[in-house]
């Protein structure tokens, strides 16, 4: 077995090394692959730019940092990708540490790359509408009140299974509905536009006579979580594209910003954030966005 001394003729780490890194950790054939490749970078790496043989023993945090920037600014990978590259790199050195071959982890005081801030992705103006009237169309009463109450309210899923009618306030002209279960079992009261008052309205119609004060009940008994998740997954089929409860929450919140003019306070007490700073990451703009902005630019 060669130690930390021994010379590496080529770009690559000492295989011996890595074969045994890799067998110490249980990792799957295709995380083998990805952290071979990644040290196989750095090594080639490390003796294109010091112009020496690669040896772990040579090798110092200002290395380690340098190789980061490489791949991000020379080679122009992705975030992610760079970032996976100095785990791999810190882990592998970390490992020599635990087996005695290095007295210090030269990675361990490199940061990886923040990452960019973006929006919670939410579902298109159109995606929404053509969710709406995919439900309309198939005579679905209670589904229809369970969509219109997500996308006109940002509720959460937990929100709406715990709604007992006693939180709603239904009227011609205005309406509300309270939710007392959010998190922090914090309530709050949040307007019911029109769309979703005649939802409700018609759902509280035909609303089978359970004996339970929950608004969402179902032939045996009122809906769960899983139940509203299992209807989501259902219409997505429908569809054609990805609909989860916390999907409807962030196409509410994008919309609200959009009709407002970015009023952060009043969505963050529509939402239920005890901070604005939670509520302000709406206000990034998507990875979309940033492309079709970037296209626009012109020297």
């Amino acid at each position: 077995m060669k130690n930390s001394g021994d010379n590496v003729s080529g770009p690559n780490p000492e295989s011996e090394l890595i074969e045994r890194f890799l067998n110490d950790n249980d990792f799957s054939k295709n995380t083998r692959r990805a952290f071979a490749t990644d040290l196989g970078k750095f090594s080639a790496w490390f003796v294109a730019s010091n112009r020496e043989q690669f040896r772990i023993g040579r090798v110092t945090t200002r290395d380690v940092s340098d190789f980061r920037d490489y791949l991000r600014r020379e080679k122009s990978q992705a975030t992610a990708t760079v970032n996976r590259a100095l785990v791999t790199v810190r882990r592998f050195f970390n490992w020599l540490l635990e087996e005695g071959l290095l007295t210090a982890n030269p990675a361990k005081k490199v940061k990886e790359l923040k990452r960019q801030a973006l929006a919670p992705q939410g579902l298109e103006r159109s995606q929404v509408r053509k969710l709406l009237r995919e439900v309309e169309l198939r005579g679905d009463i209670r589904a229809n009140a369970i969509f219109h109450l997500f996308v006109f309210t940002g509720c959460r899923v937990g929100d709406l299974v715990a709604l007992e009618l006693g939180d709603l306030i239904i009227g011609e002209r205005s309406g509300s509905v309270v939710f007392r279960l959010g998190k922090g079992n914090k309530q709050r009261s949040v307007p019911l536009p029109l769309p979703a008052r005649r939802a409700m309205q018609t759902y509280l119609e035909t609303r089978p006579p359970v004996q339970s004060n929950l608004v969402f009940v179902g032939e045996r008994g009122p809906l769960s979580d899983r139940g509203v998740r299992n209807l989501c997954t259902n219409y997505a089929a429908v569809c054609g594209f990805h609909l989860y409860p916390h999907l409807l929450r962030h196409s509410f919140a994008h919309q609200f910003l959009e009709d407002s003019g970015n009023d952060l306070v009043g969505l963050a007490q529509i939402l239920g954030h005890e901070s604005v700073n939670t509520t302000a990451r709406y206000t990034h703009r998507s990875q979309a966005d940033l492309a079709v902005a970037a296209e626009k630019l012109s020297f």
